[in-house]
């Protein structure tokens, strides 16, 4: 048995050394990974594909906002004609009146513009009133190519909007959602839709910079938002839409001394515009509340001299003698408090809120008249129309 056993270790030895000399001579003979030797040299593969390109995932996109808001966002295209005169103009009026009146003075010149709208109804676009103004044709190009003439159903100078209506055989188009901008704050993500140059449609982003801006000397009727959002000429009566796309604001001006954007731009909120659009949808006008007087905010110097301890409300320094104030007992010097008893704090206060009233309403307007509170009734009347 121990004869056996010295052979079988000798055997194994001698075997363990053989394999030993050939898998360092010759290691293509020997198969390491156990499935045997292989004289045949790697094959390689007969076609090579390249990797399929991964897109990455943007981290924060307003694509689908941008998708349900920009259908309904239209250029708008005006043309209206002009009288150039022909001759050298005097300084003086009155001969410059006569010299265009002469036959051949002038010839006549087409004057072409451009601005954007919104589609807020079926058939009807909201813009601004100064992309209409005195237009003699306008001719409104959706996204998606078509193209028609349009009429305005009436317009608002005081918030410089206006309403257009599609001709009806024009077919099914889209329509904006309209949110509102109660509850926005500023930092809020908008995006401007519009026409910029006449380049095409185009959307720009940025932030709400401020709310409640006035002041301004654009409008009689001044609540605008500010943005940041690149607003260029051919923007304006374009949309400034949320982060979900709904309509928060009509765009409406820039603050540029150049005519490019400077990242100061206003648009007039929804909610204003949507009160005003649907006026004019249902009577072809705006009608406002009116009192008749000339109010002037109360300085620091003002309130000194009154006595008064703080600034708050309206001096009134003049009063029409046969308008609503007038008749219902307001003087020059007295200093409006409140209406119905909500404070006005200054002259935009107090022309927004009696703008809001409706005409014929009888309100109590509180004053200071000699160092004394007395509440008067006024009868509220029309706000006459601005000429268009």
């Amino acid at each position: 048995m121990r004869r056996l056993w010295l052979i079988f270790a000798q055997a194994v030895t001698v075997s363990l050394a053989i394999l030993f000399v050939v898998s360092a001579l010759r290691p293509d003979w020997v198969s390491l990974g156990g499935r045997g030797a292989s004289t045949q040299p790697a094959q390689a593969p007969e076609t090579s594909t390249a990797p399929e390109p991964v897109r990455a995932a943007p981290l924060l996109s307003f694509s689908s906002a941008v998708a349900r808001a920009a259908p309904a966002v239209v250029n708008v295209y005006t043309a209206k004609h002009v009288d150039v005169p022909l001759i050298p103009q005097p300084n003086d009026p009155i001969l410059r009146d006569l010299l265009g009146q002469l036959p051949g003075s002038a010839r006549r010149h087409e004057s072409t513009s451009l601005g954007s709208g919104v589609i807020v109804r079926a058939g009807y676009v909201l813009t601004n009133y100064h992309v209409v103004e005195a237009a003699d044709a306008i001719e409104v190009a959706l996204a998606d190519g078509r193209e028609t003439a349009a009429q305005v159903v009436g317009a608002d100078p005081d918030t410089d909007l206006a309403v257009l209506k599609l001709p009806a055989q024009f077919g099914e188009t889209p329509v904006a959602t309209l949110g509102t901008d109660i509850g926005l704050k500023v930092g809020d993500v908008v995006l401007a839709i519009g026409n910029p140059f006449g380049v095409g449609q185009t959307t720009t982003q940025g932030i709400i910079s401020a709310l409640g801006r006035n002041r301004l000397g654009l409008n009689s009727y001044e609540n605008f938002i500010q943005t940041d959002a690149a607003i260029n000429p051919g923007n304006s009566g374009g949309a400034l839409i949320d982060a979900a796309g709904n309509v928060v604001g009509i765009n409406t001006a820039i603050y540029s001394q150049s005519g490019g954007s400077l990242g100061i731009g206003f648009a007039v909120p929804i909610e204003m515009a949507r009160a005003v659009m649907d006026e004019i949808i249902r009577t072809g006008q705006v009608k406002r509340g009116w009192l008749g007087v000339e109010p002037q905010d109360l300085t620091p110097d003002l309130a000194k001299a009154f006595r008064l301890a703080s600034n708050s409300g309206v001096i009134i320094a003049g009063v029409m003698r046969d308008g609503p104030a007038g008749r219902g007992g307001l003087k020059v010097g007295d200093i409006v408090r409140s209406l119905d008893g909500n404070d006005v704090q200054n002259t935009a206060s107090m022309l927004a809120m009696v703008a809001l009233l409706p005409p014929g309403q009888e309100v109590t307007v509180t004053v200071l008249r000699n160092g004394r509170l007395m509440n008067l009734k006024v009868k509220i009347g029309v706000r006459p129309q601005r000429p268009k």
